[in-house]
């Protein structure tokens, strides 16, 4: 298998290595710290150094289990990245969900850092935008823990282009520590957003990105193309119904077939395919990916032997098919 590369995040000195491992979904509701182990440990030696997590993830259990395998792996906490991100909260009331204010903030980092058992956290995310704090306060929380040692740098996820501008342009303006990557959804079925509507920000504000559901969900893994959902997918699981209408759409599972010739073509999987056309853009720092067994880590990681293949033909070709 090709070697792993490593990007820089945004314009700051920190490299992440392309493909990254997430656990979102899987920490919890699939995966105990024995099976985290073997994932993590399977990522690491393909040359991944960057595990993102949050708080919201399995009501604060992924953050634990991922800590629990950190600790039982030994690794030197030089060695790897590890996020987490914060806006849902963990309990009810007011300061306490859906919220980027000072207060929550504050105690949100300090919780995130006693589940993961560990000192600082290298990445922190504003999960969401929150429309009832000013960003001025959110971006002073976030520089503040900053300054405090506890996190590294801090950026944001879903937020919109305006949003990130407003916030990087205070912290700019405050001489406060800056926004220095965003986590959007991106892959074949979700480009407008990495593509169209953050374009001027790679170029004003060094944006870096960690991108998430490269596999929309699973649907460009083709499982569900003939139109069912199998027992044991993400689809499948308790909580996670509201998918069920994305996974079983005709037309997009049309779409994913001619897909599949490509991947056949290349001679890899689709899921594979899919991965290394997130990590073509050259402004996508890291594509992060997730699997509930090691096998399906070692899957995923064989995206590094077809990235070196999607020549502009093959990039466009892709995208054409998306557009249908």
């Amino acid at each position: 298998m090709a070697e792993m590369t490593y990007r820089r995040l945004g314009r700051s000195g920190l490299q992440v290595s392309v493909l990254s491992f997430g656990s979102w979904v899987s920490f919890g509701p699939q995966i105990d710290v024995g099976k985290a182990v073997d994932c993590l440990a399977t990522a690491h030696e393909f040359g991944c150094n960057f595990y993102d997590n949050a708080e919201a993830y399995a009501g604060g259990e992924s953050e634990t289990i991922m800590g629990k395998a950190f600790a039982q792996l030994g690794w030197d906490r030089d060695a790897y990245v590890v996020s987490s991100k914060f806006f849902w909260g963990l309990n009810d009331g007011p300061n306490r969900r859906n919220t980027l204010n000072r207060k929550y903030l504050m105690q949100a980092i300090d919780g995130s850092l006693q589940r993961f058992g560990l000192d600082f956290l290298d990445l922190i995310f504003c999960h969401r935008a929150d429309p009832n704090t000013p960003i001025e306060e959110t971006v002073w929380a976030m520089s503040d823990i900053i300054d405090s040692g506890k996190a590294l740098y801090w950026g944001t996820s879903e937020w919109t282009a305006d949003e990130i501008r407003a916030a990087w342009e205070i912290a700019d303006k405050r001489n406060l520590h800056k926004p220095v990557m965003e986590q959007p959804q991106y892959n074949l079925f979700e480009r407008k957003r990495v593509e169209r509507e953050y374009s001027r920000l790679y170029e004003d504000v060094g944006l870096g990105l960690t991108t998430w559901s490269p596999l929309a969900s699973g649907l460009l893994t083709g499982k569900y193309i003939d139109g069912t959902i199998p027992d044991d997918s993400r689809g499948a699981l308790p909580g996670y119904e509201w998918l069920q209408g994305m996974l079983k759409d005709p037309t997009s599972n049309e779409k994913v077939k001619q897909m599949r010739d490509v991947a056949d073509e290349l001679g890899c999987t689709l899921a594979q395919l899919s991965i290394a056309w997130c990590a073509a853009n050259e402004h996508v720092s890291t594509v992060i990916t997730g699997a509930s067994r090691p096998e399906q880590v070692v899957d995923n990681f064989g995206a590094l032997d077809v990235l070196p293949q999607l020549d502009s033909e093959k990039l466009d070709r892709l995208v054409k098919i998306a557009r249908g």
